[in-house]
This record gives structure tokens, sequence and C-alpha cells, in this order.
């Protein structure tokens, strides 16, 4: 029989940022104690923390002494290694495993996977030589994109190829690492499934939430999706085939591209919670970090209605260029609720914050959220 950890256990994180901050906010709330491991200090995860410890995700040694003092372990973001996960998991449940985490966090891998399995994903070949390079080009043709195998993530180490003499310069933009070029999509929209599996395989999802970015970032999520309900439930549907593929347990981030010849192709899993999920927190009666927590736990899963159509709009360091952002106006538009991550440092295209507004309808919850966010500045 598969042990349940119940309020009181401690839920060990690796990773300290915002996604490991809302999940420890819940776990706290439900009565769990919360460890989170991270190479910085101070961090948002950490902020919330009974306790931070402050080690390398490759310093094998401090990760199994970490996994000594907590439950269970989960991860906030994919670029922990394999031998981290199989380290903790020798002395403590880890969920997701290693072998989801393995598929997930390297873009070659992923799409093999996913090809192998009948799941639908833009054409796509391997780079890994200057040959590769112009085979790959040959095929596919141009326009496409050059993407690295591993650690890109909010469009970095992504290059456009217009025309083959392209391809070359931009792998060289890239350090010429492994890689990954993909067909062009002719796109009509982004969309994702947040959906989460539990330790007894029960499913369950939040639906299709469109996204739409900017400079590779995510800008804004409106849920539901403004999409056709066939289009909708196929990415569900698919989403859940991969979960199961996976032998998955925990909340899962499919990225989806929607052409506009009508086909729905996989882009990207993200073995955790999603930023295009936040807005769960305010809109669903169980959000998805509470999920992640059910899941991880072995708690059924909870209820993912929604109360009302919602949006999210995302906060970036680029807000405070002019100094300290006017958090009173923005709060001052009716169902706008606000979300700082305590990151003390505001950059340029860091993720400091969200803004989630409820409404009527899709379109009226994302003027009012971006309404909010001018008010900002």
């Amino acid at each position: 029989m598969t042990r349940v950890f119940s309020p009181g256990s401690t839920i060990g994180i690796l990773g300290g940022g915002q996604l490991g901050r809302m999940l420890a906010l819940v776990a706290r709330r439900m009565g769990y104690r919360v460890h989170t491991l991270s190479p910085e200090d101070d961090t948002p995860t950490g902020q919330i923390a009974d306790l931070a410890v402050n080690a390398r995700y490759d310093d094998l040694d401090a990760i199994r002494a970490f996994a000594r003092r907590v439950d269970v372990i989960t991860f906030e973001f994919e670029n922990v290694s394999v031998e981290a996960a199989r380290a903790a998991a020798e002395i403590v449940p880890v969920r997701p495993d290693g072998s989801a985490l393995h598929v997930a966090q390297q873009r070659l891998r992923e799409k093999e996977f996913l090809a192998a399995r009948g799941f639908p994903v833009t054409a796509f070949a391997a780079v890994r030589s200057p040959e590769d390079l112009a085979a790959a080009v040959a095929r596919l043709g141009c326009p496409a994109v050059l993407k690295t195998a591993a650690f890109g993530y909010d469009g970095k180490g992504q290059v456009r190829v217009d025309r083959p003499e392209d391809a070359l310069p931009a792998w060289d933009t890239i350090g010429r690492h492994e890689a990954v070029l993909e067909a062009f999509v002719d796109l009509e929209c982004e969309i994702s499934v947040i959906a989460v599996r539990g330790l007894d395989r029960a499913f369950a999802h939040f639906g299709a939430i469109q996204n739409t970015h900017r400079h590779h970032i995510l800008d804004i999520s409106v849920a539901p999706a403004p999409i056709g309900p066939a289009v909708a439930d196929r990415a569900v549907r698919i989403a859940r085939d991969i979960l199961e593929a996976l032998d998955y347990v925990g909340v899962m981030g499919v990225e989806y591209f929607v052409s506009r010849d009508g086909r729905l192709l996989v882009n990207e899993l993200a073995p955790r919670p999603h930023n295009s999920g936040h807005l769960t927190i305010d809109a669903c009666r169980t959000s998805q970090f509470e999920q992640q927590l059910r899941a991880v736990c072995g708690l059924p899963l909870g209820s993912t209605d929604y109360l009302m159509p919602a949006a999210m709009a995302n906060l970036l360091g680029d807000l405070w260029a002019q100094g300290e952002p006017d958090w009173a106006a923005a709060c001052a538009v009716p169902e706008v609720r606000l979300h700082l991550y305590g990151k003390t440092e505001p950059r340029p295209g860091r993720k400091m914050g969200h803004l989630t507004a409820l409404d009527r309808t899709g379109p009226a919850a994302v003027d009012r959220v971006l309404a909010a966010r001018r008010a900002l500045t």
C-alpha cells in the first residue's frame, strides 16, 4: 500500500524560485513543513520554507543529507540533474521521478520520446555537426527555428533560420551545442494544458489556456482559451496520454502550437507547475500548486472548476525602470490580485510577479488585468 504523507510531514523542494514559493505557501497553509535546496541565498522559496539549504544540485552528498530530513521530494524547476534525483530517491520518494525529468529536461530526448509514441510534434531533426545541420535544413526547409537541446527557456537558446546560408551562423550563436532544428509553424495561437496525475492514477486538468508571448517570454494567459471545443478536448486527451506514458505523478504543463491549418502540435513539456497556470490560484477551487502537493503526498486530487474566467499578466523587471511601480493603483482595479515573488533585484526580462483578474468573460478579464498592469507605471 502506498504511503500517504499527511499534514505535519515535511516536503522537500529542489529549487528556490517562485514556483517553489507558491507550492510552499500552499503546503504551509495545509499544515506541512517545507525544506528547500538551492545554490542561491534568500530565494523566493527559502523566504517561505522552514529550512533553506544552500548547496549545488550536483553535490550529491548534500542532496542525500537534504533527503534524510524530509519525507518526500519534488522539483520546482526541471534543470536539476537526473543524478541528483536518483541520489534523493535512494532515501525518500521523489515525485515526479527522475525518468520523467530525464525526458522533459532535454529538448531532443523529449521530441524523440513524443514522436516515437505517435504524439503530434513539429517536424524536427537533431543537429550535432555541420553535416547534420545542412541535412536538416535541406529536409525541413526555411524558415526554421534552431534550438539548443538543453537548458533553453523563455526563448533562450533559440535562433530563427530564414535562409540556408543563415544556418551555420545561427548555430555559432548558440555555441554549436547539440541542437534541434524545427520546421517553422504558421501559428494561429499557443495554448497549454495544466494536467495532474495522482499517485492513484487519477487525472485532472484545468482545460486549455491561451498564452501570448512577448520577446519569447509569457506575457498574458487567459482561461478558458478562446478556441474551439474540439481542439481543447484533443489537447486534454493528448496531455492525459503523455502523463500515462511517463507514469507521471504531479503537475505537468503541456505546451502546444495551434497552426492556422488546424494542426495541434506538442511544443514542450514542463514537469512541474507552469507559468500559465498561475491564474488557477485565484480562479479555481484547487490551484495547480495545491494539486501538486496533493499528488506528491498521495492525497486525492481536488476540483479544478473555475469560479470565473480569468487572465494573468506577468510582471517583469522592466516595470521598475522608472522606479517602484504604483502597487496601490493596480490594486485599486476591482477583481485584480497581486502576486510578488520576493525577488530583490528587478532585471529586464526577470519574472518578478504577476497579476490575475477575474471577470464574466475571458476577454473582459484580459482587459481588466492589462488595465491594472498599465496602472503600475
